[in-house]
């Protein structure tokens, strides 16, 4: 820490806290868990902390908190593992303030590659919205083994199927918080961006009868790739990646689950034609149920405080409730929008895919 003090006494705020941040998660690294690896519950960065602070041990072991929250009224937001039979990852979750054991929905996050738990929970500022809605938010963590850049494995036809895989450890990691913390089984959410928001669609899909909505950034449709090549392929091209879905999961679950999809039209990782495909693949889904064919839609045009123009497409069913809501913003690029821009992967110009997502995910429960 010698480096971080000569830096405070030049008076080099952020240098100083860089040097810190840098050490700690050195430190981290060393260790499976670090007690001292705490972060700040609310925004989700790196600060120092008292011994006081409560210290939250693995949720697979649920005797170590029984689920309480702490008992001054403050929020945590804390590093667990958990381990399945189809394998295991460590997360990071958020509890909120006003958690006394009452039912409270759950957003689960997945992370953009190279990112962090941290990194995503400070980019979105998911924790700021979840503090003011009373709800839990899990981050969930890729793992270098799993995958060297750290991507949810999105392309691989071993992780787009049911009770297998990827997907098969992140329905595992909230069956387990839904009987842990006594959470509402009926406001399950689960969001991400790009490889995270391709996972999403997947678990959106593959386990409807556990997510009430899904949303996705910048992310890609399900049944997209089924290898490495062809994830490239339909990340540039979607016409040019693999086409169709899994027999076996296409045949099993015919129910749409809501989602709401964000993409910018400048996005040069994912091609927003992505964008398209997931929200009309989505809608056909819930088309294949009715009687009189394609569903509905409705368009409406805006402009967000930071600039950016949108066209946001509504896909009704016949009931004209709301299935799928596709958010096109106009000049933006690959990243999350409306977040903090001090970490990566984000661009504060909105609209605040953050709030609206959070929005689409409260007005709806399971069916």
């Amino acid at each position: 820490m010698r480096e971080a003090m000569r830096l405070m006494q030049t008076g080099d705020l952020l240098a100083a806290t860089a040097a810190i941040q840098q050490r700690l998660r050195a430190a981290a690294e060393r260790e499976a868990v670090s007690p001292a690896r705490v972060t700040d519950p609310i925004e989700g960065t790196f600060r120092v902390v008292d011994e006081a602070w409560p210290r939250i041990h693995d949720a697979t072991s649920a005797s170590s908190h029984g689920g309480t929250p702490d008992a001054r009224g403050r929020t945590q937001f804390s590093e667990h593992a958990y381990t399945g039979s189809a394998g295991s990852r460590r997360y990071k979750l958020f509890i909120p303030s006003t958690y006394h054991g009452q039912q409270m929905p759950l957003i689960v996050m997945l992370h953009e590659c190279t990112q962090t738990p941290d990194d995503f929970a400070t980019g979105t500022r998911m924790n700021l919205l979840a503090e003011k809605h009373g709800c839990f938010v899990a981050y969930p963590a890729q793992s270098k083994k799993a995958n060297m850049s750290k991507c949810w494995n999105w392309f691989k036809a071993s992780d787009q199927s049911r009770d297998r895989g990827e997907p098969a450890i992140i329905a595992g990691l909230v069956r387990e918080l839904l009987l842990t913390y006594g959470l509402d089984a009926q406001r399950v959410y689960v969001a991400g961006l790009s490889a995270g928001g391709a996972m999403a669609v997947i678990l959106g899909r593959t386990y409807p009868d556990l997510f009430a909505a899904v949303g996705v950034h910048s992310g890609l449709p399900y049944g997209a790739a089924h290898d490495l090549p062809s994830a490239f392929a339909t990340m540039h091209r979607p016409d040019r990646g693999a086409q169709g879905e899994r027999p076996e999961t296409a045949q099993t679950w015919r129910s749409s689950v809501p989602t709401i999809v964000f993409h910018g039209d400048r996005d040069v990782t994912v091609h927003p034609g992505n964008g398209r495909r997931v929200a009309t693949q989505i809608a056909a889904v819930n088309a294949d149920e009715r009687s009189n064919g394609s569903p509905t839609t409705e368009s409406r045009t805006g402009e967000s405080p930071g600039g950016y123009s949108y066209t946001c497409t509504l896909f009704k069913d016949d009931n004209e409730r709301t299935v799928v809501e596709h958010w096109l913003v106009h000049g933006a690029a690959h990243a999350w929008l409306g977040g903090d821009p001090r970490w990566s992967f984000v661009d504060p110009g909105g609209p605040d895919a953050s709030s609206e997502m959070t929005r689409f995910f409260l007005a709806r429960t399971r069916a």
